[in-house]
């Protein structure tokens, strides 16, 4: 796992609990980004994962 997908994934699962909405971390030309998941509509398959603060595994 690169060190830069680990900073995101701990970002997203961070901002993911600030805002206490769910967040889509995902990847787009090599690049990592991370939206509230009822904002995102990019393709499917460039999603990394989605952190919800409400879900107890995460």
């Amino acid at each position: 796992m690169s060190h830069n997908l680990t900073l995101a994934q701990n970002h997203a699962f961070d901002l993911a609990r600030t805002l206490m909405v769910p967040v889509i971390l995902f990847e787009a030309e090599s690049e990592f980004g991370v939206m509230v998941s009822s904002e995102y509509d990019g393709d499917q398959d460039a999603i990394v994962h989605e952190y919800d603060p409400w879900s107890p595994a995460h």
